[in-house]
């Protein structure tokens, strides 16, 4: 069997050739218009970013995509479903002003939005893949009722998976509040009292009120309300809230596996991801810490796990940059080729979410790195 394309660029630039024709370039030249968009809805899945948070793909990247599916003719749309958590997105309303306030409108987007899963969250439909841990996935509505599915992904670290490229973008990001649930219902955090500080930082954001300070100051939770989203254990800058003993990342790769899988069920799909301003956590949060490496370019590839593999390869063999959460815990070492996801998320299991992905045919981890330097052309 071959291995899967994936296609890459740099991010030098010329007079004549900016970032935008360069990703247009590698994009035409992966072969996303040999996909039929005549009269199809294009449902183009981007995460909008957390107010605060400034790491997210700039939308100038979605208008030249909108423009290239219109010019195809195509009938696309930016979504993003709710989220489970408290913040900017948990409902429609507010995800769509955190979108403008963000720069996604239809001026400069030049693209309207659409929240896959409605007002609340509730709008899904169960996409039957008979999984081994999801048998019928919840997927927000509007891309469950897409023709076609594109995903443009920033590629950066992530606290519970290792790192969020286009299977994390897919899986969680098209999940509804009820699939987000579903993903994480194996999540039971718990709190090490010894490290708790009594910072009162998991009490406040707390979306369902299921942590409180008991009399000694310290984090408490209440499991009849917790729902296992896993906010306070990100939140945490202390240790203290952690994931309990029947939770594992591994587990959770393997969900967002079985969720891409309902998601792209029988529609053709294509993906672009962007590892730029690779943060160590995920754009959900209103801040983004500093970058872990260099900007590196931008990779397209009709094979979403051929394209995480690929991604995390280059940010792996990227060196590290001065004053971030690696050289916090790593000041003096030569880190090219070290797992910088495991560096910063020791309990992440990424590798095992590629191999759950690839084994329920997904796409393959073996790939052929097509580069395009065309900064000098």
């Amino acid at each position: 069997m071959s291995k899967s394309k994936v296609y890459f660029t740099d991010l030098r630039t010329s007079p004549s050739l900016n970032l935008l024709k360069k990703m247009e370039r590698i994009v035409t030249l992966a072969g996303m218009e040999s996909i039929d968009f005549k009269k199809q809805f294009v449902a183009i899945k981007i995460h909008f970013g957390e107010p605060g948070n400034l790491a997210f793909i700039r939308p100038n990247y979605a208008a030249r995509m909108a423009n290239m599916i219109r010019s195809l003719g195509g009938k696309p749309f930016l979504t993003d479903s709710n989220t489970l958590y408290s913040g900017g997105r948990s409902n429609a309303v507010d995800h769509i002003r955190s979108a403008m306030e963000n720069g996604f409108n239809p001026i400069s987007a030049q693209c309207d939005i659409i929240i896959a899963d409605g007002l609340k969250g509730t709008d899904c439909r169960e996409i039957p893949i008979n999984g081994k841990y999801c048998k019928a996935p919840k997927i927000g509505v509007a891309v469950a009722d897409a023709d076609i599915i594109i995903s443009m992904n920033h590629f950066k670290g992530h606290e519970q998976t290792g790192f969020g490229g286009a299977l994390k973008n897919l899986g969680m990001g098209c999940a509804s509040v009820a699939g987000k649930l579903e993903l994480h219902s194996a999540s039971k955090p718990v709190i090490d009292e010894e490290n708790c500080t009594g910072c009162n930082v998991c009490v406040k954001h707390c979306r369902h009120d299921a942590i409180l300070l008991n009399a000694n100051r310290k984090a408490e939770i209440d499991y009849d309300r917790c729902v296992g989203c896993g906010q306070c254990v990100a939140l945490c800058q202390h240790s203290a809230a952690v994931l309990g003993e029947d939770d594992t990342s591994e587990r959770l790769n393997y969900k967002i596996a079985e969720y891409t899988k309902a998601v792209l069920k029988d529609k053709p799909h294509f993906h672009v991801s962007f590892i730029m301003n690779v943060s160590p956590e995920c754009d959900c949060w209103n801040h983004n810490d500093a970058a872990l490496v260099p900007d590196i370019g931008i990779a397209a590839s009709f094979d979403p796990v051929a394209l995480d593999k690929a991604c995390a390869d280059m940010v792996i063999s990227a060196p590290v940059l001065p004053n971030n959460r690696i050289t916090d815990t790593h000041p003096h070492e030569h880190l090219e080729g070290c797992d910088k996801f495991r560096l910063i998320h020791p309990d992440t299991e990424w590798k095992k979410g590629l191999e759950y992905a690839e084994k329920i045919g997904l796409g393959m981890q073996e790939y052929e790195l097509v580069p395009l330097l065309v900064h000098n052309k």
